[in-house]
């Protein structure tokens, strides 16, 4: 509480009144811990994700993967993708136009893969290509796709000319 006192001086040329002001801040310090509480409980304390990411030793590459077991996404604009197996100069599949849904990426990755082990014996290679009408967000769906898909070998590359003619065939560059 605020305490107003009045004190008089005596023996001076005048008699002052000296008043003296006491606050007590008690309660301002009690209410100012119960805010800090209460945000800190009230609030979720966001805590940053980070994806793994697995990157070759220098010097123990395997070798070159095979065109029947590389798969090709080619990431375009308007959040579509563009897919095939094989080489660029000769797709083993006729390129098709997915989404990032469930039932376009997630599904093509999962029935593609199922087809190249059957066929090859061997994991399926997947190849990202983004271009410059892509936005950051296809790329990490893309690798958020292939996690949840568990498609272990990945890789990122610089997209060429033959695939942004793909694209530019498609409606997606």
């Amino acid at each position: 509480m605020a305490e107003l006192s009045a004190s008089q001086k005596s023996g001076g040329r005048s008699s002052l009144k000296k008043l003296s002001v006491r606050v007590d801040l008690t309660a301002m310090v009690d209410l100012a811990f119960l805010l800090i509480t209460f945000f800190m409980l009230a609030t979720s304390l966001s805590k940053p994700r980070a994806m793994p990411l697995a990157m070759p030793v220098k010097g123990s590459e395997d070798g070159p993967v095979a065109a029947s077991s590389t798969m090709t996404l080619c990431l375009g604009k308007d959040n579509k993708a563009l897919w095939y197996l094989g080489m660029p100069d000769k797709p083993l599949t006729t390129p098709k136009i997915i989404d990032y849904s469930k039932t376009g990426l997630r599904r093509t990755l999962i029935e593609t893969s199922k087809e190249v082990f059957k066929s090859t014996g061997k994991n399926m290679m997947v190849i990202i290509k983004p271009s410059s009408h892509s936005v950051y967000a296809n790329m990490v769906a893309a690798i958020d796709e292939l996690n949840i898909t568990e498609i272990q070998s990945y890789a990122i590359a610089d997209i060429s000319a033959k695939d942004i003619d793909l694209l530019k065939q498609h409606n997606a560059f």
